[in-house]
């Protein structure tokens, strides 16, 4: 409940001073929406870093499988020249003992 109390105060020199003063017997309830969004607010900002992490995690692996796959082929193509000059010293031996 609301109730306005206005005072009047008259001093010594004959000046008249109004006080309006409103009370209120509600205390200090609140409906707590504000705090409501507020959580609602962070759960969704928790969630979204959450996501953010876990795809950029995903994105770390996907890097380090491409640059072991990458060094894998390097070898791969190291190990093709070495037969190749292999073979090609072997064809070389041949030409020269014939």
């Amino acid at each position: 409940m609301t109730e306005e109390r206005i005072t009047e105060t008259t001093d010594s020199a004959g000046n008249t001073h109004t006080t309006h003063t409103v009370v209120s017997d509600t205390g200090t309830q609140r409906s707590g929406g504000t705090s409501w969004g507020l959580i609602l607010i962070l759960l969704v900002l928790a969630i979204g870093a959450f996501v953010i992490f876990s795809q950029m995690s995903g994105a770390e692996v996907a890097k380090d499988n491409a640059v072991a796959d990458a060094a894998n082929q390097v070898g791969e193509a190291a190990g093709q020249v070495g037969d190749a000059a292999q073979n090609a010293g072997e064809a070389v031996e041949e030409s020269v003992s014939e």
